[in-house]
């Protein structure tokens, strides 16, 4: 499975979407993270002030990984901004 996000928002949406997959409450989330259940809500809500290190942690308890890759054709040099 490969989703594409390009804003914290659509971050939020993968997390969200995987975290029910899992049948997991954001509760249970932020258990096994380290993080109240208030932080997994604003994660996946899309908080850009959201630390790194956080959403790794929160992608690994998903079994999810950060990848980079170049932009796709069509994309607006905008969207980085």
């Amino acid at each position: 499975m490969h989703d594409l996000a390009r804003t914290p928002k659509q971050i939020g949406t993968i997390i969200r979407r995987n975290r029910k997959r899992l049948g997991m409450s954001q509760s249970e989330l932020g258990d096994r993270v380290g993080l109240r259940q208030e932080t997994i809500s604003l994660i996946e809500t899309g908080n850009p002030a959201t630390r790194l290190d956080t959403m790794l942690s929160v992608l690994a308890a998903l079994e999810l990984e950060f990848q980079i890759a170049a932009r796709s054709r069509g994309s607006d040099p905008q969207d980085l901004i």
